[in-house]
């Protein structure tokens, strides 16, 4: 039986399920519900409350969650399932591509995998060849591999090259019209969001909303500097992501301001260079994980740790030095003008693992100021409005997909709980490590 084969099989498929005990965060800022009980039936929830109310009808497989939490499966606006944590994008894709026995396919189901065990049951993955993302979504959806519920964009559309990354994550334009056709084509494809990057003019960006949202596909923007966040802005683009990765000065307050005012949410994923590059000079031992091994084919195991040697001189990390000066304040100043604040968390990235990059990114944000509690709705509740899919995702209620994870301790007194999680429910089809 194939590794892939085995994970599946460890996939309860029971209709009828009733999470017992557990103290119960619901995705809302509102007190917790102590020894709850949630009752599921096929992929919906149909009932929720504490467990001394409601009597567990016979026939429903009872997961005793006793001395834990559940809470609403995470969401991450911001993935990247062609990649998973090796320290040069060039070198990586290249030995992939002449050394490897394995597929790009091959790569995202192991990335898909490892965000579901993460207690991630949603997530957004912001740029790859459309093809292969599309058929691992698909593949998902119907069973056949474990993951989250995937939303795709296929390439990005720029104005200029990313080097390292294959030409079919990339869509290359010169000119509004060809942004335009590049967004129809993805769309056709089977995108179900479109990713702006870099080098992209105000009238490109006017271009990709207009053709988009006349497609009914939201946009996300890969946004650092101030021209470009404006841009994106005045556009109409739907997500504001990176907003400088918490790497660049803080923005002017009256730009602040403006995306304050409209709504707009900002995905500032600060977590991947600023504090995953320091908490690896604390603790290198991290890039052993067992559970990469364990994840791993062998050859791409040692390719990875070989990426590793002398990481501080990587030049995916050559800034962050400077990068670190900024990182509070860049990320507080979300925090403080209260902008609409989506979690995403470029996984996949140097260094910064699947396995855990929501927790560090959440962890940045609670040690700037947010709640764990809010820190937990972002992940949950926002992001699926964000998403759009605020009546099927982010809370635990009757009605909704039944999305549940359940994590040992407290995250409201510790959010590193959130590292610990033991059970994964999407679509009421439960998961267990």
């Amino acid at each position: 039986m194939s590794m892939m084969a085995s994970l599946l099989a460890l996939f309860q498929t029971s209709t009828k399920l009733a999470l017992v005990g557990g103290m119960l965060l619901d995705g809302y800022e509102v007190p917790p519900v102590h020894h709850a009980v949630v009752l599921v039936e096929g992929d919906r929830i149909v009932k929720v409350g504490r467990a001394r109310d409601i009597p567990i009808p016979s026939g429903y497989e009872v997961i005793d969650t006793s001395g834990r939490t559940m809470l609403p499966g995470l969401i991450d606006l911001h993935a990247h399932l062609t990649i998973l944590g090796h320290g040069d994008y060039g070198r990586y894709f290249t030995w992939l591509e002449e050394e490897s026995d394995l597929s790009l396919e091959d790569i995202m189901e192991i990335s898909a995998k490892q965000l579901l065990e993460a207690g991630i049951t949603t997530a957004v993955d912001l740029g790859a060849p459309l093809e292969e993302s599309v058929r691992v979504r698909d593949r998902i959806a119907r069973g056949e591999i474990p993951g989250p519920r995937i939303l795709v964009s296929g390439a990005w559309v720029a104005r200029r090259t990313f080097g390292g990354f294959p030409p079919d994550s990339q869509r290359l334009v010169t000119s509004p019209e060809e942004a335009s056709q590049a967004v129809e084509e993805l769309v056709k494809g089977g995108a179900d969001v479109i990713k702006a990057w870099a080098g992209l003019t105000r009238e490109d960006y006017d271009a990709i909303v207009a053709t988009a949202h006349r497609l009914g596909v939201p946009v996300h923007a890969h946004l650092y500097d101030p021209e470009s966040l404006r841009n994106a802005l005045e556009a109409g683009v739907d997500v504001l992501q990176h907003v400088g990765s918490a790497g660049t000065p803080p923005y002017e307050p009256e730009l602040i301001r403006a995306i304050v005012e409209s709504g707009r949410p900002v995905v500032p994923t600060g977590a991947h260079r600023v504090w995953v590059f320091p908490a690896t000079v604390q603790f290198p031992e991290r890039l052993q994980d067992r559970r990469l091994k364990a994840d791993f084919p062998a050859p791409l195991y040692d390719e990875v740790q070989r990426s590793f040697e002398d990481f501080h001189t990587l030049a995916y990390f050559r800034t962050t030095p400077r990068q670190m000066f900024f990182g509070e304040a860049s990320m507080k100043q979300w925090i403080d003008a209260g902008a609409v604040i989506g979690i995403g968390t470029d996984s996949g990235t140097p260094m910064n693992f699947h396995t855990e990059a929501l927790w560090r990114e959440l962890k940045v944000f609670v040690d700037l100021g947010m709640s764990p509690q809010a820190a937990i709705s972002a992940a949950t509740r926002v992001n699926a409005r964000i998403l759009g899919k605020s009546n099927e995702l982010g809370t635990i209620e009757a009605g909704k997909l039944a999305d549940i994870i359940v994590v040992k301790g407290n995250p409201l007194f510790n959010i590193m709980a959130l590292a610990d999680v033991v059970t994964v429910v999407k679509g009421g089809r439960v998961f267990q490590h």
